[in-house]
């Protein structure tokens, strides 16, 4: 992989180990293993095209398979990507795993993921850990992209978490998901749901929560990719 250049943008994510069934799942489901930085054929569903397909999975695709802990970010001065990773691997190394509930398909805002039910303690406080401890690396959003985000109907609160931490789902409002498509129209979400449902039934299993991921996009054109995982201690 070609070396992250200055507009390189990381994020810390909960993603499966490469070898687990679930990473095929996701990988498959996007199109895209973000370990490997390769394409995937995307499995066939009835009633949508290739295409269609590619449409719909075109925004997932874009990060990787992951469940969010630390969103996109930009490294502020003075900092570098080798004082980054070495802080996610203490930070990772101080952990411990710990299990997911199941997980289960879900339409959120209109797109699908895998979510859990409720709010495991163990999972926000692993995620609200990420949101501060990483903080010092993250380079302040520039005017335009904050007038972007504002202006997508936060609440108040959110609004205060985009301003304090460069992104209004964190905390109080973080939800643990696993993105699979972008927004979609009510019949082709639930034909979409049904079809993945089935999939990830034949491969469901407890999961563990047991390691950092750092996501790499090295430049605004490209999709993100796995450039380090570090495994709990």
């Amino acid at each position: 992989m070609a070396a992250p250049v200055a507009a390189a943008r990381y994020a810390i994510y909960f993603a499966p180990a490469p070898e687990t069934a679930l990473w095929r799942f996701g990988s498959a489901a996007i199109g895209y293993d973000a370990a490997t930085g390769a394409d995937q054929p995307i499995p066939e569903v009835a009633g949508f095209s290739p295409e269609r397909l590619r449409e719909i999975t075109a925004e997932p695709r874009r990060y990787g398979f992951h469940a969010t802990l630390k969103p996109p970010f930009r490294l502020a001065d003075p900092t570098d990507a080798a004082g980054l990773l070495e802080a996610v691997a203490r930070v990772a190394a101080s952990c411990r795993p710990f299990g997911l509930p199941e997980l289960r398909l879900d339409a959120i805002g209109g797109f699908l993921a895998l979510t859990v039910a409720g709010r495991p303690q163990s999972l926000h406080d692993l995620a609200d850990t990420c949101v501060e401890r990483f903080d010092p690396w993250r380079a302040a959003m520039d005017e335009a992209e904050m007038a972007r985000r504002a202006s997508a109907g936060l609440s108040e609160r959110e609004r205060d978490h985009l301003a304090r931490w460069g992104y209004p789902y964190v905390f109080d409002r973080f939800r643990f998901h696993m993105t699979l498509t972008g927004r979609l129209a009510d019949a082709e979400r639930a034909a979409l749901a049904s079809a993945l449902s089935d999939r990830f039934a034949a491969i469901a299993a407890p999961v563990a929560v047991d390691a950092l991921t750092v996501f790499v996009q090295p430049d605004p054109a490209a999709r993100f990719r796995v450039l380090a995982r570090f495994p709990f201690g």
